[in-house]
């Protein structure tokens, strides 16, 4: 009794480590995918004052929020995901 009572406590074990990886992950994606929208925010705001009058608060609020974004969540990726010389 004792043997089996162990095995379950250690399945319970590593399944909540399991469920723990799991959440961590979403966490992890979810935050990537906030920042993707940040970055794409902050470049429509800077578009839009470079090109038809948009405002320089505009773009310094985009800016500032992808600045806490990175203070909460670590460094966003910059790196861009598209060939910006293909049409």
């Amino acid at each position: 009794m004792d043997k089996v009572k162990a095995q379950a406590e250690q399945a319970v074990a590593k399944g909540k480590q399991g469920v723990a990886q799991g959440q961590s992950k979403l966490e992890e994606i979810q935050a990537k995918k906030r920042a993707d929208t940040l970055l794409r925010n902050l470049g429509a705001a800077y578009y839009a004052q470079q090109r038809s009058g948009g405002s320089a608060d505009a773009v310094a609020s985009a800016l500032a929020a992808v600045d806490a974004h990175s203070t909460e969540h670590g460094t966003v990726d910059t790196a861009a995901t598209i060939d910006l010389d293909e049409s």
